[in-house]
C-alpha cells in the first residue's frame, strides 16, 4: 500500500475512534446535538426569585420518624432508614394560596398521604461529611410522598420491587422553594397534615432519627450527588388513606400551607 493511501486511512481511523469516544460522553454531557423531540425539564419556582429550580434526581427516604417505622411493621433501633427514588418529573408543583388538584392515581384502592420535609441541593459529590453536608443545600419546602399503599404492601409480600407504589405520575407534590439565605437551616418546627379539617399527622422535625445533614452524608455514600436533585426526608406517624372530595393541608413551620384535593 502507497503511504498517501495509508495516510487517508490512518486519519480516517482515528476520525471513527473519535466519534465512539464522542458517543461515549455522559448522558447530557452534550449540550449541541439534536434530538429528535422536547423533553420538558422539571422545576420549582424559587421564592424571591424570578428563577426556578431544575429537578435532576428525587431521593426519598423511608421509617426516618421512628413511631412511624413502628407503624410500618420495622423496629428503628434495628433496622436503619432506607432509601428509594421517584422520577422528577412525579413531581406536582402546589401554589400556596391556592387549593391544587390531585388527581387519585389508577390500579390502587388504598391511596396514602405522608407529609415530608424536603430538602433542594446546590451542590453534590460523593461521600460528604455531615459537618460540611449542609453546605450542599440551597433550600427547603414542604411535600407530600403519596403512594398506592396496597401496590407497594403487595410488591413487597412477594419480594418485588415496589417502585409501582410509589414512583407513578404526581406521587410528589411540593411548595416553592425558599432559600438558605431566606429561611436558615430548617431543623426543627412542627410538621402536620389535616384531612377535611382533621389532624391525621403531626411531630416535630426534631423526631426525625437521621438529621437532615446525616441523610446527605449517608446517601453520598451510595449515589453521587448533584446539583438539582431532591430529599423528601420521611414522615410522621398516622399515615392513611384519601379517597376523591378529601382535601389535604399540610404545614411545616416557616412555610405557608399546602393544598390538595383529590379529584
Amino acid at each position: 500500500m502507497d503511504q498517501p493511501r495509508r495516510n487517508i486511512l490512518t486519519h480516517s481511523a482515528l476520525l471513527a475512534t473519535g466519534a465512539v469516544a464522542g458517543c461515549a460522553l455522559p448522558a447530557g454531557a452534550s449540550k449541541t446535538a439534536p434530538t429528535p423531540f422536547d423533553l420538558p425539564q422539571t422545576t420549582i419556582p424559587i421564592v424571591g426569585s424570578d428563577q426556578v429550580f431544575p429537578v435532576r434526581r428525587v431521593y426519598c427516604i423511608g421509617r426516618n420518624y421512628a413511631a412511624h417505622a413502628r407503624e410500618m411493621g420495622s423496629d428503628p433501633t434495628r433496622e436503619p432508614p432506607f432509601f428509594f427514588q421517584k422520577p422528577a418529573d412525579a413531581i406536582q408543583f402546589v401554589k400556596p394560596g391556592v387549593v391544587a388538584d390531585h388527581a387519585y392515581p389508577t390500579l390502587t384502592k388504598n391511596y396514602h398521604y405522608e407529609v415530608e420535609l424536603v430538602v433542594a441541593l446546590a451542590k453534590g459529590g460523593r461521600d460528604i461529611p455531615v459537618e460540611s453536608a449542609l453546605d450542599h443545600v440551597f433550600g427547603y419546602s414542604l411535600g407530600l410522598d403519596m403512594t398506592r399503599r396496597d401496590l407497594q404492601r403487595e410488591m413487597g409480600d412477594q419480594k418485588k420491587p415496589w417502585e409501582i407504589g410509589k414512583a407513578f405520575d404526581q406521587s410528589a407534590p411540593v411548595g416553592p422553594l425558599y432559600p438558605v439565605s431566606q429561611v436558615g437551616h430548617i431543623k426543627d418546627g412542627d410538621i402536620w397534615l389535616k384531612v377535611n379539617g382533621t389532624v391525621k399527622q403531626s411531630a416535630t422535625l426534631q423526631h426525625m432519627i437521621w438529621s437532615v445533614a446525616e441523610q446527605i452524608s449517608r446517601l453520598s455514600r451510595a449515589f453521587e450527588l448533584r446539583p438539582g436533585d431532591i430529599i423528601y426526608s420521611g414522615t410522621p406517624e398516622n399515615v392513611g388513606p384519601v379517597v376523591r372530595g378529601d382535601e389535604i393541608e399540610i404545614h411545616i413551620d416557616r412555610f405557608p400551607n399546602l393544598k390538595l384535593r383529590i379529584v
